[in-house]
């Protein structure tokens, strides 16, 4: 099984541990600074005879020290946890700030429909759900960004220079680093680094305050200033140098954790995309381009770490530069480049601008005809880290999609009815009481919309099924907060109606609440606090036990199943669990309880659910779609399973 993803993961905790030990040198050497400025400050008398002043410092003062310690501590933590609270609202918040707007599901914008079908397809390839996009509509230069807290809460940003000065195969390219980016864990650590640039930020702005109130204060009759005027004077303007100085080295900091993360996206954007010419042909036109990649919003220096190239001018920039230089970039992918940029308007641009007009409704046909084979290796190497092959496969899919369909998973009303669809039951009297529940407490009009798209979807192959779901999510996530709790409500209904749960019908519900509700529910990620699964056991073996059952085996099979998975399972000790102690209702505390091992835990889970499915080396469809959900839940995205390829 490959462990890049998983060590990506671990290197992202790593680098915010050591941001976290940079941030606390740079706090203790502001509360250095600080205190020898209250120690002057303090140690200034005036001669009452002549008028004179002098410091008479003493330098070691332990309850000043503690003071001022206190005060620092209690200034920058605020400021940095009032950011990050701001920007609890995911990537939305971060692209909002930049003056970024959504792009309709339904847009008929030639350009915005390419863009939209070129996430897409990614978001499908790699296994995720669709992330909303953002359009920074007067954003001339040519950039990108993917901002949020976990891949569910992420979004894509582009600006109107990157849509339309790039050709297809460059936006791709573009795209793909983007999504290397919410795949590798960096997104969480780049908010944190706006908190902590903002919590330091803070000092200089307080300074800036003083100095502004003490031109107003302290005027004697002679217009003169007393000595409150002066001390604020001198306080605002040494808290301004503090404050200077201590952001100068927290973007120093930013600098440095950012861009090796570069290379690194730049490295897995051509992995996926397999054509290295798409993103070293996008940073040859950033090069060429009158605009390059800067952006204009006043909130873009705060943001620079998030962007797909250096997106600030100036002086300064050169050494607090967030990305390496573009010629090194694309020598990286094409060592025969010689320097020199291309048009800003390429020819392959101009090409593509022919099948933009014409409405890039479907995905660009894969190369060859039907679908792509499988890439080497099982499904579980490619966990995090999606193959061109799977490119391929998601273009295919949407290709394939019914024109009706596909619209209909576009926009809110329509996306309701393609789940609702799902979930019919093929009984006809039940189905008769889910479609009674819709007339009388779904949308009005709905339960005849569904019945609309019941005869295209039922003549859809099972293997469409999870990603129509992952195309419906940026429609489902427009929808009101009381659309979002009637929605909820009729599919627990529909699910319910047999009253059983089914394989599929989990995992819908399970991929509709891990993507909706941090949406309209505020749920925070999970936090790490297990090291090991033997203080889960319990959960293990009740996911193991499900899985065991679910394949329809004997009790034999069952039995020889759960011991295959188990034993991928190292120093932890699990029996199989009875039918009636391991439901799939008590998947979702499992899952709840298994999202807060460390992710060298959740490969060794993920393997070991992995080899319990193959045991009898069959996996129906219903296997494979449950086995992603649960990678899923953990926090896994993982990638269709293409014919032919094995599980593990």
């Amino acid at each position: 099984m490959s462990t890049r993803f998983f060590e990506n993961q671990d290197t992202a905790r790593r680098n915010t541990k050591r941001l976290v030990f940079l941030f606390c040198l740079a706090v203790l050497a502001i509360v250095g600074m600080l205190y020898l400025l209250a120690v002057v400050l303090t140690g200034v008398q005036q001669d009452p005879s002549t008028g004179e002043i002098a410091v008479a410092a003493r330098w070691w003062q332990p309850e000043l020290l503690a003071g001022v310690a206190l005060a620092t501590l209690a200034i920058v933590a605020g400021g940095s946890l009032y950011k990050i609270a701001q920007l609890r609202g995911g990537g939305a918040v971060v692209a909002e700030s930049l003056g970024g707007t959504l792009v309709s599901s339904d847009t008929q914008d030639p350009d915005q429909r390419r863009l939209l079908n070129v996430v897409e397809e990614m978001a499908i390839a790699s296994g995720m759900s669709t992330p909303p996009v953002y359009l920074l509509a007067n954003e001339q230069g040519i950039n990108a960004f993917a901002a949020g807290f976990t891949p569910g809460d992420a979004v894509i940003g582009v600006t109107r220079g990157c849509v339309e000065q790039l050709s297809r195969d460059e936006l791709q390219g573009v795209v793909a680093h983007e999504f290397s980016h919410i795949l590798s864990g960096d997104m969480s650590l780049n908010i944190r680094l706006m908190g902590v640039i903002h919590g330091i930020l803070i000092i200089g702005i307080i300074g800036y305050f003083l100095l502004r109130s003490s031109m107003f204060a302290g005027r004697g009759r002679g217009g003169g200033r007393d000595n409150s005027g002066l001390a604020m004077l001198a306080g605002g303007l040494g808290l301004m140098v503090i404050g200077f100085l201590g952001t100068f080295f927290g973007n120093l900091i930013k600098a440095s954790v950012s861009r090796q993360r570069e290379f690194l996206a730049d490295a897995s954007a051509v992995q996926f995309t397999r054509n290295p010419d798409g993103l070293a042909g996008a940073l040859k036109t950033i090069g060429g381009f009158d605009g390059g990649s800067v952006l204009e919003s006043p909130n873009a220096p705060e943001s620079s770490h998030f962007f797909f190239s250096q997106g600030l001018r100036g002086g300064l920039q050169t050494l607090f530069a967030t990305h390496p230089p573009l010629d090194e970039r694309i020598r990286r992918m094409d060592p025969s480049w010689e320097g020199g940029a291309r048009g800003a308007v390429s020819g392959a641009r101009l090409e593509a601008g022919a099948a933009g007009l014409a409405g890039d409704t479907g995905a660009a046909p894969p190369a060859g005809s039907g679908l792509p084979a499988a890439p080497e290796g099982s499904a579980l190497d490619q966990v995090g880290e999606p193959s061109a092959a799977h490119l391929a496969y998601a273009a295919a899919l949407l290709r394939d999609l019914p024109p009706a369909v596909h619209t209909a998973a576009h926009e809110p009303y329509g996306a309701r009815a393609v789940i609702y669809a799902l979930l019919l039951d093929r009984d006809a009297d039940c189905r008769m009481r889910q479609l009674e529940q819709l007339a009388r407490f779904g949308e009005d009009g709905i339960d005849r919309e569904t019945l609309r798209l019941v005869p295209e979807i039922e003549s859809l192959d099972a293997r469409f099924r999870l990603p129509l779901i992952d195309l419906a999510l940026p429609a489902l996530r427009a929808l009101s907060p009381s659309q979002y709790r009637a929605f909820a409500t009729n599919v627990g209904v529909l699910v319910a109606a047999d009253q059983k749960i089914d394989l599929f019908e989990w995992t819908l519900q399970r991929v509709l609440l891990t993507h909706l509700r941090p949406h309209f529910e505020h749920v925070r990620p999970p936090r790490v606090r297990h090291k090991s699964l033997r203080r889960v056991s319990a959960p293990c073996a009740v996911v193991l036990s499900i899985l065991a059952y679910a394949g329809g085996r004997s009790e034999e099979q069952c039995r020889a199943a759960f011991a295959q998975g188990a034993s991928r399972l190292r120093d932890v000790e699990l029996e199989l669990l009875p039918v009636d102690r391991c439901g799939l209702g008590d998947l979702d505390p499992a899952l709840q309880q298994l999202s807060r091992v460390n992710a060298a835990s959740t490969q060794q889970l993920l393997a070991a659910c992995a080899a319990c499915i193959a045991a009898d080396r069959h996996v129906t469809q219903a296997e494979g779609e449950l086995l992603r959900a649960i990678a899923d839940a953990l926090g896994c995205p993982m990638p269709p399973l293409l014919p032919g390829q094995p599980l593990a």
